[in-house]
């Protein structure tokens, strides 16, 4: 009989089709369409694994009172993240990805369909302006700003197609680093719950060997 443990790992992957990641890559990055819950992932990558975890939108691309950062600093601090020997990074702006991308050791993707990621999107931005959640460096959202040219629900149709293709592309490309790439939340899930596991494991090897 399986264990759920083997069941989980068919189960991701059976949801990737996509060679084995390396067992414990130092500099992994998450990337996927907008609204996938690529922050929400790579927090809990990196608490799995006792990586450091870095935000895309906070420490590379947003500067207070929703101004970005000019290309060149973003691209300069991105270089700065890069250049560490471990870190988790929860995406790439395609304005630097060429910066990060070369020390990555695995692209984690959530190709996640339309409806999905818009859903969630929907729900996570009406919470965050009505609880006023921080954002992007301290900055809010607000219902009027959902409506707005360069809102991120807008954002989220402009880019769907191309960030899609972005990561297929990554993972198709064998002169990139390894890219698993995962079609529904639950098989993150359980990908997470591997990592989070082989850690715990490892820890508890460690300390044995220190008595």
């Amino acid at each position: 009989m399986n264990t759920s443990a083997e069941r989980n790992t068919g189960a991701a992957a059976s949801a990737t089709d996509d060679p084995a990641p390396p067992n414990s890559p130092s500099r992994v990055l998450f990337y996927g369409v907008t609204g996938s819950g690529k922050s929400s992932a790579a927090r809990a990558y990196a608490q799995a694994t006792g990586l450091p975890e870095f935000s895309a939108d906070d420490d590379i691309g947003w500067l207070p009172g929703w101004q970005q950062r000019t290309v060149e600093e973003q691209r300069d601090i991105a270089a700065a993240i890069a250049a560490q020997d471990r870190w988790v990074l929860d995406s790439a702006y395609g304005v630097w990805r060429d910066v990060v991308l070369p020390r990555a050791e695995l692209v984690v993707g959530l190709d996640y369909p339309r409806w999905l990621s818009l859903a969630r999107l929907v729900r996570r931005s009406l919470r965050r302006a009505l609880t006023r959640e921080p954002v992007c460096n301290g900055n809010h959202e607000t219902l009027a700003r959902l409506f707005v040219e360069d809102s991120i629900i807008r954002w989220h149709f402009r880019s769907f197609t191309r960030k899609r293709q972005v990561m297929r592309g990554l993972r198709a490309d064998s002169g990139m680093p390894p890219a698993i790439l995962f079609r529904h939340p639950r098989q993150l899930d359980a990908w997470l719950a591997q990592q989070s596991a082989k850690s715990a494991k490892s820890a508890s090897a460690g300390r044995a060997q220190s008595l």
